[in-house]
């Protein structure tokens, strides 16, 4: 299933607020369906020292360029850029997965998102929903120009059941 979505680049404090509502860190694998430019994999190497980033793009040409951003930010080493469509690529082994996709996209992936991730990844979506979840955490940032919805999934969350978030709170997440 190839959906093309228009490349807008999400602006860089929201990329900082959308990494810190998923507790990014060293131990986590990320995973950036239709990444643009790169910077959300490259944001979390650099500054937040995710233990590996995935830039997945169909365009070719800004997967190269996400590469050459990479390379630039000295963290090729960390992110892996694939030029693949975000519904053929494995997401086994992502704690985090981060969207800026249209709401049809984001609800087109859903199954993918409940089938191939793991109890407890988090999913981070910059101004469109995934209508048939509802967000554990919904932010509003505004980056100097305008204001920009952020939310936040886990898998396996309910509102019957918030053991993630206690678990997450005491840090055994």
């Amino acid at each position: 299933m190839t959906i093309l979505v228009p490349y807008v680049p999400t602006p860089i404090p929201v990329v900082y607020k959308m990494l810190e509502l998923a507790g990014a860190s060293s131990d986590d694998v990320l995973y950036d369906l239709g990444c643009g430019d790169g910077r959300i994999p490259i944001i979390a190497a650099r500054d937040f020292g995710v233990k590996r980033a995935y830039c997945v793009e169909i365009r070719s040409d800004l997967a190269r360029q996400a590469a050459e951003n990479a390379r630039k930010q000295g963290v090729s080493d960390k992110v892996i850029v694939v030029n693949e469509d975000m519904f053929r690529v494995k997401l086994t082994d992502a704690t985090i997965v981060t969207l800026f996709l249209l709401t049809s996209v984001n609800d087109a992936l859903a199954t993918k998102l409940t089938s191939e991730l793991k109890y407890g990844t988090r999913i981070v979506s910059h101004e469109f929903r995934i209508t048939k979840w509802r967000p554990l955490v919904y932010a509003t940032i505004n980056d100097g120009r305008v204001s920009h919805n952020i939310y936040l999934y886990i898998i396996g969350w309910s509102e019957t059941s918030n053991t993630i978030l206690r678990a997450r709170n005491h840090g055994s997440m």
